[in-house]
């Protein structure tokens, strides 16, 4: 196939300083949970990038001295020239597929608790530290010495990242995690010296600093700033206006302007609360300001949108993060011509739960993702098979249409069977629900890899028992049949089954996945699963008119989507739509026309009047047909939530991993199935 010449824009080399971009496909720095600890794994992740055609490929964040120590999470560290080649080896994998390396170097001032080295945080004005975990640490206001020797520092990092073979070398405004952010806005900077007050005076140690930066190293790298265009908070803090003034008045200093919006929750908002190129408002102004390259993120996967953004002067080159690691191969997809196969990023954030969780990045639609090195996993190949062989799938959601197409691309006979109408399993119930449409995308784009697969042949409406398959007579099944969700209140703060009395109005989200509602008005909806789908649920009911109360034992409606960046919003939306919640306190019995709730702190018992209750609490697999075929001698395998109910992206990579692994010898249980990085001794 060749390439739809309305997309010839998209492959026009970019100038960017003393360097060219061969395209204008821009991986902008994210995190990615690896950081300084995995590095030959974080390497090769960069590396894919550049493999699958992004011309410029940045690492996530980069602290550049021990006072900008971001511990807990993992992130990159150029501390002294001992971090030089581990840097060195992520810049030689983005140089091994003619892509340019970035660096984004990064003191985080006040956002760096230090709890690793026990320095004293610094930061433009005296305050506490912003830590996920409200560590009790506050930091201090640098003084004019202390302003010198970050300058110093930076510089420093800079020539160590030139020496490490870096072509582009960030200066980090962004994200309010950057110090130069700090300096900038009203919010952080309360100082009365040449460093504070007015605009200019806000923005002298950013304009310093880039100056120091194309100073050292200006002569072979380019030199980016990322700025953040609003911080969300009004006249206290930076607006886009002021923003613009300030690269007004820097305009032609960096080589390229990087642009964001703070804080992260904003930036990386998931589709639930935002559409392709959310970010246009906040940046659209910018381009007529200067004459060096704009580069803007907006989780962009449409090319015809790409071109827009580029053809109406919004930017230069176009930024991403998670469509790039929703696909890797994504540049390259679009100049071949392949734009069916591009995989779409979902927006669900799975991505960004894994910095916060400090542990590898991946991906509900790319499972290769974050497992290029550890497990030798390539996001567009797989090895062929080694003999003929016919593998039956029961069951084709997440788990089971990844494991289809995988093994159908090793040239697998396979044969994909579910009892429902429609394919997608989990996906296809999920996706109708309030906001998660986009994730429909995971199901679609299987099935479209599958129709090109003539070695797989997919039956709905077909139930499969071990009576079937004898008649198929398959060399080997895999079971992906799924999970439900239980009605007996067990789950993470309960342990004991509780059965409600049978005139007692329970559902779960299977139930209303299929359509039934609650026969009350009131209801009750208990989330003791704390990450998405009660959130969902409550906004699915109140929409319908119920009048709910969301009861959680945790302190905050979906805890667990803080690490997605969504709970504050998913809050807001519940509170808005005039669902109440009712947190630190367990629903531990249902009777008729009320629950029980106990006080997570006192446990303290109280009645509470719902005439019907939802329950969102735990998954049992359902496994019944992997039973039977064990117990009847036939070689069967479980994957997905059958095998152990997790996040659609646990499911899809537990498909992949089957076929990766089927055929090859069974590992014993105390070997380690994948590569890890051992740490050297002094």
């Amino acid at each position: 196939m060749t390439r739809d010449p309305r997309y010839d824009i998209l492959f026009e080399p970019v100038r960017i300083g003393p360097v060219t971009a061969r395209n204008r496909f821009y991986q902008v720095p994210h995190c990615n949970g690896m950081g300084y600890r995995d590095a030959s794994a974080l390497a090769a992740m960069r590396g894919m990038k550049a493999e699958g055609g992004w011309a410029v490929v940045c690492t996530e964040m980069v602290e550049i001295h021990h006072t900008a120590d971001v511990a807990p999470y993992v992130e990159l560290r150029l501390w002294s020239d001992h971090d030089i080649p581990m840097l060195a080896r992520v810049a030689e994998k983005v140089h091994e597929h003619n892509s340019l390396a970035g660096i984004e170097l990064c003191h985080s001032g006040h956002t760096a608790n230090n709890l690793w080295t026990r320095e004293v945080p610094i930061a433009a004005s005296p305050m506490p530290t912003a830590s996920y975990f409200h560590d009790p640490v506050q930091a201090r206001g640098m003084d004019r010495q202390d302003i010198r020797n970050l300058r110093r520092a930076h510089r420093k990092a800079a020539l160590r990242a030139k020496q490490a073979g870096f072509d582009l070398v960030y200066v980090y405004a962004g994200h309010g995690l950057g110090i130069f952010q700090h300096f900038l806005s009203r919010a952080t900077n309360f100082r009365t010296d040449e460093y504070g007050g007015s605009l200019e005076n806000r923005a002298r140690l950013l304009r310093e600093v880039i100056e120091d930066t194309k100073d050292a190293v200006g002569d072979t790298c380019a030199v980016p700033v990322r700025i953040a265009m609003s911080e969300f908070i009004g006249p206290a803090g930076l607006e886009p206006a002021e923003v613009e003034d300030a690269i007004a008045m820097m305009a032609e200093l960096p080589d390229l302007w990087d642009l964001s919006l703070s804080d992260w929750s904003k930036d990386s908002q998931t589709s639930r609360f935002s559409g392709e190129g959310f970010q246009e408002p906040y940046i659209k102004g910018v381009k007529k300001l200067t004459t060096k390259p704009v580069v803007g993120v907006g989780r962009y996967t449409s090319p015809d949108t790409m071109v827009r953004v580029i053809r109406q002067g919004i930017m230069d080159m176009i930024g991403a993060a998670r469509p790039s690691i929703a696909d890797p191969y994504l540049p390259n997809k679009i100049r071949d011509g392949r734009l069916e196969d591009i995989r779409e990023c979902i927006g669900c954030n799975v991505c960004v739960t894994h910095d916060y969780t400090m542990t590898p990045l991946r991906c509900t639609q790319n499972p290769s993702m974050g497992e290029e090195w550890r497990r030798g996993w390539h996001p567009e190949s797989i090895r062929p098979k080694e003999e003929d062989k016919h593998i039956l799938i029961a069951g084709a959601g997440p788990a089971g249409l990844e494991a289809a197409r995988a093994l159908g691309q090793r040239g697998f006979q396979v044969t994909l069977a579910d009892k429902a109408s429609q394919a997608g399993g989990r996906v296809a119930r999920e996706s109708r629900l309030p906001g998660l449409a986009a994730w429909a995308r995971v199901r679609d784009w299987r099935l479209l890899q599958l129709n090109k697969l003539p070695n797989v042949a997919m039956y709905l409406e077909s139930e499969i028992t071990p009576e079937t398959v004898a008649e198929l007579g398959p060399d080997h099944v895999l079971v992906t049949t799924g999970s439900e969700w239980l009605r007996d209140l067990t789950g993470r703060h309960m342990a004991t089954p509780f059965h409600p009395p049978e005139t007692c109005d329970v559902l779960t989200p299977d139930d209303l996945m299929a359509g039934l509602r609650p026969r009350a008005k009131d209801v009750a909806l208990y989330d003791d699963d704390h990450y998405y789908m009660g959130g969902v649920c409550a906004e699915l009911l109140a929409r319908d008119g119920h009048q709910v109360t969301l009861v959680t034992p945790a302190a905050v409606a979906s805890a667990f989507t803080k690490a997605s960046l969504e709970q504050k919003a998913i809050q807001s939306r519940l509170l808005k739509l005039g669902v109440r919640v009712l947190a630190n306190h367990a629903v531990v019995a249902i009777g008729e026309g009320h629950v029980t709730l106990q006080c997570a702190y006192t446990g303290e018992s109280t009645p509470h009047a719902a005439g019907s209750v939802v329950l969102v609490t735990a998954r049992r697999p359902i496994d019944s047909l992997w039973q039977a075929l064990a117990g009847a001698g036939i070689a069967a395998s479980r994957a997905g939530d059958c095998y152990g109910p997790g996040t659609i992206a646990a499911a899809v990579h537990s498909g992949r991993r089957f076929a990766e692994e089927f055929g090859s010898p069974t590992l014993d249980f105390l070997e380690i199935p994948f590569r890890r990085e051992v740490t050297a001794l002094e």
